[in-house]
């Protein structure tokens, strides 16, 4: 697994692109995860927090590991989870990389 995530099993489920889509989103930096597995959501808002230049990231996933495994990322790395959400299966999360 990757640092920073508890799952065993990474990857991208067959059929799906590799990588998880990144969009400007207005105010927030979109990360769309859905049909990515544990650990691509939370190595793809690492990413997105490494570029987002202060602004917020919204991560969407639909990896039921993404609820576990999302908060503790945002936790080791130091910065704020702003709001999390479910709504029929899918996690929303915004968050915002700590300033230095």
């Amino acid at each position: 697994p990757a640092a920073g995530t508890d799952c065993g099993n990474a990857g991208s489920p067959r059929g799906h692109p590799s990588a998880a889509t990144v969009t400007d989103a207005g105010e927030d930096l979109l990360v769309d995860a859905r049909g990515h597995h544990c650990p691509v959501p939370t190595l793809r808002l690492r990413r997105a927090l490494e570029v987002a230049q202060g602004r917020v990231v919204r991560l969407v996933a639909n990896d039921p590991m993404a609820r576990i495994d999302v908060p503790h990322f945002v936790r080791e790395a130091g910065a704020e989870l702003i709001e999390a959400t479910e709504t029929a299966g899918v996690l929303t999360f915004r968050v915002r990389h700590a300033q230095v």
